[in-house]
């Protein structure tokens, strides 16, 4: 209650009268807070002071809120199973998830920590029935939780459309996506109310005394003309769903409900992002006097053919940087630490990701942290360190644009205290960097660059020198080079079995050449052709026989396909109020409790390189194509059997569920479309029979 409170205090909306005020309060409820998830329970503490209560955020995800352990054990981990009891046959819970090395390390000393555990791939926390802190060496619970049977873990909540009732309000079903979140899909509206806004409070049905909500873009003007589009909006500061009743668009000038939406009582959604998180992101206000851009020629330096420079200044116990690149607006620069203090190393590397929204007019850095060389899949790989748990060390100050340049400058700590995520940057003293290039995906993170838009090199800074002449050239009189032509676009038509496997996306001739769209360095071949638009019919049956892999514990290497209308794909990865805007055709199930998981993972089957990518010197696909090699590991092949709906679009796409952008383009087309083709074939086979045959029997008659 006191969330809601504080909002009416700080509102322009007050009550004329004690009742008016009575009558809100008492209408008002409470979910408990702060909100952690569904309470598991109480660690019951054996030894070693294992204390914390644990909670499910959502189906795979617990925060253990103020864990202690005092670390003296040399092989304890967190544990998993599905015995009565814990025993040696559990399973771990990596912490830190995204550890180094083939094993995860033993629990450390935590006193009082708050922090969220994600289980293994394809572990569930309804299949399991304890957590424990346990000893491998000695066999020993210091501690355990026991989940209870039948547990309802926190996920997402639909709810009916809005109420028509004025100004052509109206939408699909809305849906609650965590406590603070709304996604409001196909929204209309006409715009002409004269002071409307999104509107939320409490009682049986919408009313002046409420609270306003900042539209998709966090703002608090008043609401724009919407024809049909897909937005989310989150309720201002603390307050959440378990606070309000409804969620209305209202005009408070005329005090009209232009349409409304009741929130259930029995909710259970997952908490909000920032609820969860672990500790406060590392804040810096700057001021124009000590930090505004600079581009002084001291202390630069310039990578990828000179196509980016970094810019640098110490500013206490932090430095500022400043990357200038010649990027295009859809693509990033990323410069940071390399994984090895002594040599260039992506993976384990430190980078900060710097590029230019055009969706939202906007210039950004993130901190990044780089795994695994592979997509992000909300885990591991190239991540945002937000995205695995870690937090974004990484102020940004400013951002500019012209003649091709995107400049950016931000802060960062030397020193941060996340072990895992972060590298230290020595106040003295030469250490490896590494820089990269490369195109943004549809989230707007990073997305694999070409084999030469990174640095190969062993590249060192020493961060408190000065490098007088390390950027002689000018970006801006760099000029654009841009010759590569791409392979001819591949398609198949009148064949019913497919096979899919993965290959190499042919660099900047291939995948996203043909696409339009960034590529992540792989993509399937369906019959060893890249990325081909295939045909299909309506109400025909095809079969695609996959093989992108099926080890759900090593996602580099695990693609299972299926059939969508997303132009990236990427299902499993995507979150709710994404998945909700993608229609799924086939390749999906959805298990009793509407989880989905893929059904067509194949054993892992990849065209590679004999030797270096050939394909700066191959002309064609099929000159590309003989400098590969298919390697196929042992395992079983899967076959996803889809017969075309007759109500099909035009349109659809093959896809990854894991990843994003490997796939391309079906043409589903009617059957007399296919039927009225036939004839013309014949014909021209016909034809071109009858001009061999003519001239054959003239000369045979000449000879006669």
């Amino acid at each position: 209650m006191s969330n809601l409170l504080r909002h009416i205090a700080s509102s322009s909306v007050t009550s004329n009268t004690f009742l008016e005020l009575f009558l809100f309060l008492a209408l008002c409820r409470k979910h408990p807070e702060p909100y952690y998830g569904t309470r598991i329970g109480r660690f019951e503490t054996y030894a070693h002071n294992v204390q914390g209560t644990v909670y499910a955020v959502d189906d795979s995800t617990l925060f253990i809120k103020k864990f202690s352990y005092d670390g003296k054990a040399d092989d304890a981990f967190f544990w998993i199973g599905n015995s009565p009891r814990p025993n040696p046959h559990g399973n771990i819970v990596p912490y830190p998830e995204d550890y180094r090395g083939e094993e995860a390390p033993a629990l450390g000393e935590f006193n009082d920590v708050d922090l969220i555990l994600r289980l293994p791939p394809g572990q569930r926390i309804r299949d399991i029935r304890w957590l424990s802190v346990w000893c491998r060496r000695f066999t020993i619970n210091f501690g355990e939780v026991f989940v209870p049977q039948g547990i309802d873990v926190p996920k997402l909540r639909i709810l009916p459309e809005f109420k028509r009732l004025a100004h052509g309000l109206r939408s699909d079903n809305i849906s609650i996506l965590d406590a603070k979140t709304f996604y409001i899909p196909n929204l209309h509206y006409d715009g002409a109310g004269p002071a409307a806004y999104f509107w939320v409070g409490n009682g049986s049905e919408p009313h002046r005394l409420g609270i306003k909500v900042p539209n998709e873009v966090r703002s608090l003007e008043p609401l724009r003309p919407y024809q049909g589009e897909d937005i989310e909006i989150q309720l201002p500061g603390s307050l959440t769903v378990y606070d309000i009743d409804w969620l209305c668009v209202w005009c408070i000038r005329y005090t009209q409900n232009f349409g409304h939406v009741m929130i259930p009582k029995d909710l259970d959604v997952p908490p909000a992002l920032n609820q969860t998180k672990i500790s406060p992101p590392w804040w810096y206000n700057p001021t124009m006097s000590t930090l505004g851009p600079s581009r002084s020629a001291s202390n630069c330096r310039q990578f990828l053919n000179k196509r980016l420079q970094v810019r640098w200044e110490l500013i206490g116990d932090k430095i500022k940087i400043t990357l200038d690149a010649r990027i295009n607006e859809d693509e990033y620069a990323a410069f940071g630490l390399s994984g090895d203090p002594h040599s260039t190393k992506m993976i384990g590397g430190d980078v900060t990701v710097v590029f230019y929204d055009i969706l939202t007019d906007s210039f950004n850095a993130v901190d990044y942290y780089m795994s695994t060389t592979a997509q992000c899949d909300g885990k591991q790989g190239v991540c945002p360190d937000e995205v695995i748990g870690g937090r974004n060390d990484v102020t940004f100050i400013s951002g500019e644009r012209y003649e091709g340049v995107t400049s950016i400058t931000f802060l960062r700590p030397l020193q941060t205290n996340e072990a895992v995520n972060d590298r230290a940057i020595p106040r003295r003293g030469e250490i490896s960097v590494i820089a990269a290039i490369g195109p943004l995906n549809s989230k707007r993170e990073a997305n694999a660059h070409g084999s030469d838009d990174k640095t190969m090199n062993d590249e060192k800074i020493d961060f408190s020198q000065t490098y007088e002449d390390g950027c002689p050239v000018s970006l801006y009189d760099l000029l654009d080079e841009n010759t590569t032509k791409a392979f001819q676009a591949m398609k198949i038509e009148g064949v019913h079995i497919f096979h899919a496997k993965i290959g190499p996306t042919g660099g900047k001739k291939g995948y996203s050449a043909i696409t339009g769209q960034p590529s992540w360095g792989i993509s399937w071949y369906i019959n060893g052709l890249l990325i081909p638009e295939i045909t299909v019919v309506r109400g025909h049956t095809y079969v695609f026989v996959v093989e992108g892999g099926n080890d759900k514990t090593n996602t580099p290497r695990y693609h299972p396909l299926y059939i969508t209308d997303s132009t990236e794909g990427g299902y499993g990865q995507k979150s709710p109020s994404e998945q909700v805007k993608e229609r799924i055709y086939a390749g999906v199930s959805f298990d009793h409790n509407g989880y989905p998981y893929p059904t067509a993972a194949g054993r892992y089957c990849e065209y590679s390189h004999v030797a270096i990518d050939l394909v700066d010197e191959s002309d064609t696909f099929d000159d590309y194509f003989k400098t590969l090699r298919l390697l196929c590991e042992d395992g079983e092949i899967a076959h996803l059997n889809w017969t075309v709906p007759m109500d099909a679009p035009n349109v659809l796409y093959y896809q990854c569920y894991i990843h994003r952008n490997l796939g391309w383009k079906i043409n589903v087309v009617n059957a007399s479309s296919a039927r009225t083709f036939m004839p013309y074939v014949s014909i021209l086979i016909a034809i071109t029979i009858l001009a061999i045959w003519i001239p054959t029997q003239l000369t045979r008659c000449r000879i006669l």
